[in-house]
């Protein structure tokens, strides 16, 4: 389909976003899709936020849906901002996301001419300020070759794209911590419906995390993924084995790419993969049977091979002005 005839929603969760929120809106004005609407889903930012939010929108209408920090989840975030969208097609993006290609709406959106197609998720990758070993899980979660029909679950809601009316049968969880996107591909998935993995439909993840902030956030999924699945277990020996076999190989890749002397590299992949591992061991230790395949995804590491990614794109990127993100 012709993507000057492609009308969407994006909805944009956000929280003390002012740092960032801007790239991404600056990203949207450069897409080579036709009408566009951005719902911004503001949980009570005290900077910025929704004044650059409504500096940058350019010429896509703009709606602002206030929600209570204290009533924040991810999947009633989204439910709301969902709500307020006037497309079929709504793409999810997270504030903390910019595009890479000025065909990043086109390329995402273009699975949906098949009936079938509930949602599809697109590539995430870092950039100069992601921690190496975060590179590591991008590369190993998000593929460089897409998807068309995806046979699990998996999927990210910040890179992303549903149908609504799809959502207006089977709304988000609004009781979970986390993973709201994977319950929803679930459940979605036992409908007959499947999902697609567009690695063209590329974003960069900008994450400013302490240690403290990766365990939260691994804690966090893992108590959705408790949820999900109650049978699981991840015990102390998991954590041992996970973290051990992790870090050494995002060392042995650090090495391979001349990055292991690199200021900051070494203590990062330690503490990253500890804290990532603690976090989940700490949120869950009491869970169900996760496939083989989401276990892969989630949770091993990249085999130990070494070979360049081929991501060459015959368009060329968006230009975005240097800053210090």
């Amino acid at each position: 389909q012709n993507g000057a005839s492609v009308a969407c929603s994006i909805v944009i969760r956000a929280f003390n976003e002012e740092q960032h929120i801007g790239r991404l809106l600056d990203g949207i004005q450069e897409q080579s899709v036709g009408s566009i609407e951005i719902i911004l889903v503001d949980s009570g930012s005290t900077d910025a936020t929704v004044a650059t939010a409504r500096q940058h929108a350019g010429r896509c209408p703009l709606k602002v849906v206030h929600i209570r920090p204290e009533s924040f989840t991810f999947g009633y975030s989204l439910n709301q901002g969902i709500a307020q969208a006037s497309h079929e097609l709504v793409v999810i993006a997270s504030a903390h996301v910019y595009p890479i290609y000025p065909d990043w709406l086109e390329r995402l959106l273009a699975p949906f001419e098949d009936p079938q197609i509930a949602l599809a998720y697109g590539k995430q990758r870092g950039n100069d300020c992601t921690k190496f070993s975060e590179h590591q899980i991008f590369a190993a979660w998000y593929a460089d070759r897409s998807q068309p029909r995806q046979p699990y679950p998996f999927c990210n809601n910040a890179n992303a794209a549903i149908r609504r009316s799809l959502w207006q049968k089977i709304p988000y969880d609004e009781t979970l911590p986390g993973l709201e996107d994977l319950a929803w591909a679930h459940r979605i998935m036992a409908q007959g419906y499947a999902i697609s993995y567009i690695a063209e439909a590329e974003v960069a993840h900008v994450h400013h995390e302490t240690p403290h902030g990766v365990f939260n956030r691994y804690r966090r999924e893992a108590m959705a993924f408790k949820h999900l699945f109650p049978q699981e277990h991840f015990r102390l020996w998991d954590f041992i084995r996970l973290f051990t076999s992790n870090a050494t190989s995002d060392l042995w890749h650090a090495a391979r790419q001349r990055k292991l002397t690199q200021k900051g590299v070494v203590p990062g992949i330690l503490w990253f993969r500890w804290m990532q591992f603690w976090g989940t061991y700490q949120g869950y230790r009491h869970a169900g049977p996760l496939t083989w395949q989401l276990r892969q995804t989630f949770y091993y590491p990249r085999g130990v091979t070494f070979s360049p990614e081929n991501t060459a794109r015959h368009i060329p990127p968006i230009q975005y002005p240097q800053d210090p993100l």
